[in-house]
């Protein structure tokens, strides 16, 4: 597999000649995680996260996102600096729930580690509200 292109039961993730990321989801839950991401990036965009990728675009009908890109991907992360990074994210309001290795990239022109692949992530406000919520219904 060429090392711009990632093709998993789950996603096509390929890199666009102008240097965007192309995601589109697969699989019975694609509308699901493509619509959380979706969320997520622009969550994270509204609270200026300078360590994920930006949305470029959203096409619901095709399932498929483009993004700018956050680097390569990074091949050794110590776990401290690890557990650090997406403990920051979680500053901004979201918790990743896939927080390994894979989901780290490394952008050069800044020196910066950063984050991608957000299907899975929660929103910590959405889901301090749920537990308030399930909490009280006891």
């Amino acid at each position: 597999m060429p090392e711009d292109r990632k093709d998993t039961n789950r996603a096509l993730v390929r890199i666009g000649f102008d240097g965007t990321v192309h995601k589109t989801f697969r699989g019975s839950d694609a509308p699901e995680r493509f619509a959380n991401e979706c969320r997520i990036l622009r969550h994270l965009e509204a609270r200026r996260c300078d360590f994920v990728p930006r949305l470029i675009s959203a096409d619901e009908a095709a399932l498929k996102i483009v993004t700018t890109n956050c680097g390569r991907r990074v091949e050794h992360i110590s776990d401290e600096k690890l557990k650090t990074l997406f403990a920051e994210l979680e500053t901004y309001g979201v918790r990743h729930d896939d927080p390994y290795p894979r989901n780290v990239t490394y952008r050069i022109t800044d020196g910066r580690f950063c984050l991608i692949d957000f299907e899975l992530a929660t929103l910590l406000d959405e889901a301090a509200s749920a537990h308030e919520t399930s909490t009280r219904a006891l």
